[in-house]
């Protein structure tokens, strides 16, 4: 007498491919916004190096000629510009392509000599040294 045996069939119930997808819906929930912060931070840290290395050309432009300078120049995501008043004036970095396109970063200084950091991304994007 011969018996057929029934295998046994492996795979997934439709249930369980269903809790997948919501696992992995509300990871990407939580990782997506993460993301985009560490993007944003990432390129305003960018624009902070780039505006930072111009305050020592803008410290020898007062001491040489007495006033700060007017320019306008590109980096790698944007645009820098120096807008004079005296001896005081600001440098902001305009941020044009990525993430943080339409964000700036202002770099501003008294007529005293103290820079003053700022940059228009939330709260939730805090940078060091600004």
């Amino acid at each position: 007498m011969q018996t057929k045996q029934r295998r046994k069939q492996g795979g997934f119930t439709l249930i369980e491919l269903m809790i997948v997808v919501a696992v992995i819906g509300v990871l990407a929930a939580i990782a997506v916004p993460q993301y985009q912060n560490y993007v944003q931070k990432g390129a305003i840290g960018s624009a902070l190096a780039s505006a930072t290395a111009l305050k020592t050309n803008v410290e020898d432009n007062i001491a040489t000629e007495g006033s700060f300078p007017a320019i306008s120049s590109a980096f790698g995501i944007g645009t820098l510009t120096l807008t004079a008043s005296g001896s005081a004036g600001t440098i902001v970095a305009a941020i044009d392509e990525g993430a943080a396109s339409g964000a700036t970063l202002t770099l501003s200084r008294t007529t005293d000599g103290v820079w003053g950091c700022t940059h228009s991304l939330s709260g939730a994007v805090n940078i060091t040294g600004c």
